[in-house]
């Protein structure tokens, strides 16, 4: 009995020294972050195939901070969360949106951008008069006014085409708030564009984040938002870093790395840079 007791003693004692001894916590020296890099200006190649944007420069002023080697990989959009769940990356970072449906299968930092959504179509499409009020709708609230913006914009598209890229929240909105309007799925955004000025679809929906310094590039001259723009709901308002559920030290470490790079400016500075207009989170 002696034995006995004096083992069981050992045995508490050592299970209370592992749940404190802060030794015991992951000690990260590298890790792996999925992107799609086909989504200007946050991630895109350029012409010698180098992976670059905000999200790239953003993740690399992280990784720094936090002292982490960081490989960055480049994989189709609607593949990311499951790969991230397979633990094929450590984090994702490519515009995604803070979203209910998301929280429930992944976790997310603190926001490192911000951004309404919006319509887009060409300078030819009679959907360029259409005039919508409030001129930016919640989809949280979602109230009456929100709801007479949605008819009329359901009405204005029907008969046409909108383009969206598959597994994203754009698509999403698209099921639940406009199920009769006829949609398009592309699997990249600058597929759907390019079909979208080709005339092949008649609008699409993108974030204005990506839609603002095309619009100001020559080949974007011919497009046009319409409608009003739209936050929360389906889609958020605020993009973040994404993690497994159970990898709260990591995003403890984003977090604060995050939160360094809002106090010292330098998310202000890369939003600037790649969007030409500060939409930084500012706490």
């Amino acid at each position: 009995m002696k034995f006995l007791k004096i083992g069981a003693l050992i045995g508490m004692l050592s299970a209370a020294l592992m749940l404190c001894d802060p030794v015991m916590a992951k000690e990260y020296k590298r890790i792996t972050i999925g992107t799609e890099a086909s989504y200007a200006p946050y991630a895109f190649k350029d012409k010698s195939g180098k992976m670059v944007g905000f999200e790239i420069d953003v993740a690399n002023d992280l990784c720094r901070r936090m002292g982490l080697q960081c490989e960055i990989v480049d994989q189709a959009y609607d593949s990311l969360i499951p790969s991230l769940l397979s633990g094929r990356f450590d984090s994702i970072m490519a515009a995604i949106g803070i979203t209910p449906a998301r929280e429930k299968v992944i976790s997310f930092s603190r926001p490192y951008v911000t951004t309404p959504m919006v319509f887009v179509t060409t300078s030819a499409s009679d959907l360029t008069a259409l005039k919508i009020s409030p001129s930016n709708l919640n989809l949280d609230k979602f109230d009456a006014d929100e709801e007479s913006a949605i008819k009329k914009i359901t009405s204005a598209l029907k008969g046409k085409t909108v383009g969206v890229q598959v597994g994203s929240n754009f698509e999403t909105f698209m099921k639940k708030f406009m199920p009769t309007v006829r949609v398009s799925t592309y699997d990249t955004t600058d597929n759907m564009m390019l079909d979208l000025t080709a005339g092949r679809i008649d609008a699409g929906m993108v974030s204005f984040n990506f839609l603002k310094p095309l619009m100001e590039k020559p080949d974007g001259k011919n497009l046009r938002t319409f409608g009003p723009s739209m936050t929360n709901g389906p889609f958020g308002s605020r993009v973040a870093a994404g993690f497994r559920k159970n990898d709260d030290q990591l995003r403890a470490m984003f977090d604060k790395a995050i939160g360094e790079a809002i106090s010292d400016g330098s998310l202000r500075r890369l939003a600037i840079k790649w969007f030409g207009f500060d939409n930084s989170p500012k706490e």
